[in-house]
């Protein structure tokens, strides 16, 4: 790392075939109540296109729990990630919009 004229961190890449990623990038999704914009087939395309992995169950492994607009109330899902939370497991919670703000990234 070095710092350029205005003495911010300035990181080189090692190795010029590097890139940056995206946010969903090696990431473990659970999603929760239905999605209002697509299926749930076709966020669990979009997710792993983008090389995040999909899981049935939300475990102290997953990073991400999508909760879909059309949700009624707490889920199970939602309940033990907010529990894992509270135990100190970085968990995020993503409402849709933000799940979808995040999808219109690019690489």
């Amino acid at each position: 790392m070095h710092k350029d004229n205005n003495n911010l961190d300035v990181v080189y890449l090692t190795n010029s075939n590097e890139r940056l990623r995206h946010p969903f990038y090696k990431k473990q999704f659970v999603f929760t109540g239905a999605l209002s914009t697509m299926t749930r087939s076709e966020a669990a395309k979009r997710v792993n296109a983008y090389g995040g992995i999909l899981q049935g169950a939300v475990t102290a492994e997953t990073d991400f729990v999508i909760l879909g607009n059309k949700r009624r109330g707490i889920s199970t899902k939602q309940q033990k990630a907010e529990q894992l939370i509270d135990l100190g497991i970085d968990i995020q919670l993503l409402v849709e919009d933000d799940f979808l703000w995040l999808l219109s990234m690019e690489n």
